[in-house]
């Protein structure tokens, strides 16, 4: 074989090596593109891949959303107060506002709620089961529709779950809303028991996700649940309702 031919050879071995490679990386690619798209429509929210910047954005979204609540709130006692005291209050009217400021207390967390839901139990004897897995089981019961949330451990007492509570800390050292706590964690979540039920027992889900990392997690689903634990009422400071 001529020196050429032998050239010709090794410069397409390498451009057969080069277009393996680059089959091989677009496969990659692709693979992880389609992982994100899954995660991103099975998760309700995607902060743990969150830029600083974006998870500034949520944080403040979400003291906003609390302000306009407590807000709200102060309006509706006004009201309320003023339909008590005027003789012309109708009946309808009073009970409205009565329904609508007890459904927004129990959002914010001031009141005490019963209902249809489930107690989810996460044992972690391993501790293995961090912040993030448990942040997962409060994200999947707030977006299957749970109305009211409280979390129990061992070393402090229950929280109750209001629009700015965040979870942290890792295995066996977990905070929840400035409160450090160790397993097992009970949630108690108002809302469709099958529903919630449902959420956190899909394949790979919250369920599948603690047995991974050496814990267990059971669900039972229960005609009545109480959530008792309650959020301390701040008053406002700079927020005023709105017209």
């Amino acid at each position: 074989m001529t020196t050429e031919g032998k050239h010709h050879i090794r410069r397409s071995r390498s451009k057969s090596t080069v277009f393996g490679a680059l089959t091989v990386l677009l496969m990659v690619l692709l693979g992880f593109v389609l992982v994100v798209q899954v995660r991103e429509n099975t998760s309700g929210d995607a902060l743990d891949t969150a830029r600083p910047a974006d998870l500034l954005v949520v944080l403040d979204n979400v003291g906003r959303r609390e302000a306009a609540l407590r807000a709200e709130i102060s309006e509706l006692e006004d009201t309320l107060a003023a339909l008590e005291q005027s003789d012309g209050g109708s009946g309808a009217a009073l009970a409205e506002a009565r329904e609508r400021l007890a459904s927004l207390a129990v959002q914010v967390g001031t009141v005490p709620a019963t209902g249809p839901g489930v107690i989810v139990t996460v044992r972690d004897p391993r501790a293995g089961v961090g912040s993030e897995v448990l942040l997962d089981a409060l994200q999947e019961l707030r977006a299957a529709g749970a109305e009211a949330i409280e979390i129990a451990g061992v070393g402090a007492d229950p929280v109750r779950i209001g629009v700015e509570s965040w979870i942290a800390g890792n295995a066996g050292a977990v905070i929840i809303d400035g409160r450090e706590m160790s397993e097992p964690f009970v949630y108690t979540a108002i809302g469709d028991p099958a529903t919630l039920a449902a959420a956190l027992d899909i394949p790979g889900g919250v369920v599948d996700t603690v047995s991974r990392f050496g814990g267990q997690c059971e669900v039972s689903q229960s005609p009545q649940v109480e959530v008792s634990a309650l959020r301390e009422a701040r008053s406002r400071q700079y927020s005023q309702p709105g017209n």
